[in-house]
């Protein structure tokens, strides 16, 4: 049975790394313990929640440090006094995610459109290696290991390779309003409808397509001032067919689009992916054809990234990693049912291979996350997985 430990300092994240001498799994808020390739047995569970706070906010620099563990949702609240954010908006925040889950489950939302991953937004971080080594980027260096970003490495590394202590981020300032543009829209003709919006003079932070009881349909999401997000809004409105939704039914829609993505299917696979844009359609549309229906389907249009649920049989999941890998895209699975034996991943691609070599430098016996990975990290040899 695994030791759970709880550090609540960075010092005490080291010592723990370093006393305890067998394979660690890392653990948070557990909204993604489920995601990518299932955790082997652990000798001790990392509980990182301990890691909590704001541990320097310099407001007129906007930027802000803060435990791994910290909740999303707490931080945006704290930030939020100041007219400051984070400018992701992962749909699982609403269920209690932690900033350091979120950034080693590469999350993000919406509004990666305009604003980037939190990749993008991290600008430093504190990190306890697998040999208690504890290396800093961004910033005064504790100790360099050269050759290595560490904060581009460990974003979407689902707690291998390193133990994430605190992260640096870039901040945004708070908009004063926000407004949603609903356009009926069915998936086919998707693409073409987000590059006109795209190609206006709107702006828009977010461009996400939905289907639900709603209705299938392209929401855009436009932030600023109260009299230019309004007047962009009814424009494009007006460009588009399109209708400005009223304050409490943006939201109602948005949190509808969080709960198909964040939704989880007793008896389906939940099945996330990036392609180029271009190719998402194509790629949408052979899934379906595939798998003789898709559920919970989400899409940015943009960005050529889409969430669906897929049946959960072993040889469909792998199937439509494959046809996600044929079209130069990459897939990970973001929940199965319990017990289902589900390829986490599709192919390996010709970068893995410098992956397995990073692992290697930074944690050969591979004590963290092991199996998180597998099989582009296999388990060391004569170890089981």
């Amino acid at each position: 049975m695994s030791e759970t430990v709880t550090p609540t300092t960075v010092d005490e994240l080291r010592a723990a790394v370093l006393d305890r001498p067998g394979t660690i799994r890392l653990a948070g808020a557990g909204t993604a313990a489920d995601w990518a390739g299932t955790p082997a047995p652990a000798d001790t569970v990392l509980d990182l929640t301990g890691l909590s706070g704001i541990v320097t906010h310099n407001p007129g620099d906007m930027t802000v440090e803060v435990g791994a563990g910290t909740p999303f949702t707490q931080l945006r609240e704290e930030l939020g006094e100041h007219h400051q954010r984070v400018a992701v908006d992962p749909a699982r925040a609403a269920e209690g995610a932690t900033l350091g889950g979120l950034f080693a489950t590469a999350d993000s939302g919406p509004r990666a459109l305009q604003y980037g991953s939190l990749r993008d937004l991290v600008i430093g971080a504190t990190i306890v290696l697998a040999d208690g080594t504890v290396a800093r980027s961004g910033g005064h260096v504790i100790k360099n290991v050269a050759g290595y970003d560490l904060t581009k490495v460990l974003h979407g590394a689902h707690g291998t390779l390193g133990v994430v202590a605190r992260l640096v981020l870039r901040l945004h300032p708070t908009p004063q309003v926000t407004a949603t543009v609903a356009v009926p829209c069915a998936r086919s003709a998707s693409a073409d409808l987000a590059r006109r919006v795209a190609d206006s003079p709107v702006e828009a932070a977010a461009i996400q397509w939905h289907g639900s009881d709603r209705g299938d349909r392209l929401l855009v999401l436009v932030e600023g001032s109260e009299r230019g997000a309004d007047t962009r809004a009814r424009r494009l409105a007006e460009a588009v067919g399109g209708e400005l939704l009223a304050p409490d039914d943006a939201e109602a829609a948005w949190e509808a689009h969080a709960a198909s993505v964040r939704a989880r299917p007793a008896d389906r696979a939940v099945f996330r992916f990036g392609v180029i844009p271009s190719s998402l359609t194509g790629v949408l549309d052979g899934l379906e054809a595939d798998t003789g229906g898709l559920a919970e389907v989400t899409t940015s249009p943009r960005t050529g990234v889409a969430t669906v649920a897929v049946p959960a049989d072993a040889d469909v999941v792998a199937a439509a990693h494959r046809r996600v890998a044929d079209a130069g895209g990459t897939s990970s699975l973001r929940q199965r049912p319990a017990g289902a034996d589900l390829p986490a991943f599709g192919p390996a691609p010709a970068s893995a291979a410098v992956l397995r070599a990073v692992a290697a430098s930074l944690d050969p016996d591979q004590r963290l996350g092991r199996g998180r990975l597998a099989p582009w990290i296999p388990a060391p040899t004569g170890v089981s997985a």
